[in-house]
């Protein structure tokens, strides 16, 4: 496994505007999965009925789960974030499935994606607090409890956005490179056995346990065998069987125990795994917004009391 090489996106081409545009293997998955969410958006929007269809019941469930989720977590005066919320999640998710294709890399998987996404959250923060208590008084948070604090305050905005990114992009590109490595191990350990089992010596033995194999099968056929023993028997004929085809020539260089192993731990990966990671980025991005958007009357007072605190200019 010293072969194993890490690349990051493939570049394909480069707009010869501002220094230089690179367009990769990831700007091509933005593209494609922001037509796709337009393109859903519009049709799924769009004859909608009083007595709504399958398709539409689905559709509004879906975003009313949203603006559950939205409602909970930042309160009701803040629904009108939903959009931006649902937007992250799903540019998430469907970023981290399109790269379960096999054609398209993760968008997910780009740490300049996701620290985009982060970015985009800290300034709507920053944004919403200065609207709230003023640039001074923004500035005065810095000091709070007490003034030495101030580096530590400071680091902490900085770092928000920066943990928020690579705790997404950590796991989704942590777990295409687990895939990789399993991928290149069981390519490895397939090449062992099949020389194994089709060297010159080995064949009689390759061809006595598809034998034994058939007929346990033909004796067992009317009784109920377990698990364990179905598993056991099919593994059986199965090395028996490759290893006579990896002999003749006709499976020479295919990795046949890497065949369906890697594509469970993509959909563990890229599936499950890609989809808690949008949750929790999600959840995070509501949950800062949310107390730089405090209620009407609580943001009111803290703004006064921000002001009271400021110095007068005369």
């Amino acid at each position: 496994m010293d072969n194993i090489e890490i690349h990051g996106a493939r570049i394909y081409f480069t707009i010869p505007i501002f220094g230089g545009i690179d367009i990769t293997e990831t700007t091509i998955s933005l593209i494609l999965v922001t037509i796709i969410l337009c393109v859903a958006g519009v049709v799924l929007g769009r004859n909608l009925k009083t007595r709504p269809g399958k398709m539409q019941v689905l559709v509004e469930k879906g975003v009313e789960m949203l603006k559950g989720l939205v409602v909970s977590s930042m309160g009701e005066h803040n629904v009108g974030w939903t959009p931006y919320i649902g937007t992250i999640f799903l540019s998430s998710i469907c970023g981290s499935l399109i790269g379960m294709t096999g054609f398209f890399r993760s968008t997910t998987a780009d740490l300049s994606v996701v620290l985009v996404w982060a970015l985009m959250t800290t300034a709507i923060i920053w944004y919403n607090n200065i609207k709230r208590m003023g640039f001074l008084g923004w500035l005065k948070g810095f000091t709070e409890p007490v003034f030495i604090m101030t580096p530590m305050n400071i680091i902490s905005e900085i770092a928000q956005p920066i943990s928020m990114a690579f705790r997404h992009f950590g796991n989704v590109f942590g777990g295409s490179i687990i895939t990789m490595i399993v991928y290149t191990a069981l390519s490895l350990l397939s090449t062992v056995l099949l020389n194994l089992v089709s060297g010159t010596v080995i064949i009689p033995i390759a061809i006595v346990l598809i034998g034994v194999g058939i007929i346990v099968y033909q004796k067992l056929k009317k009784k109920k065998i377990g698990v364990f023993k179905g598993i056991l028997l099919g593994i059986f004929i199965a090395f028996g069987a490759c290893g006579i085809l990896d002999a003749t020539g006709i499976l020479m260089g295919i990795p046949i125990l890497s065949i369906g192993i890697p594509a469970v731990l993509s959909v563990y990966f890229d599936l499950f795994s890609g989809f808690v990671q949008a949750f929790v980025f999600s959840l995070l991005s509501m949950i800062y917004i949310g107390q730089a958007c405090p209620p009407p009357v609580e943001a009111e007072k803290a703004k006064q009391e921000t002001t009271s605190d400021l110095p007068t200019v005369k």
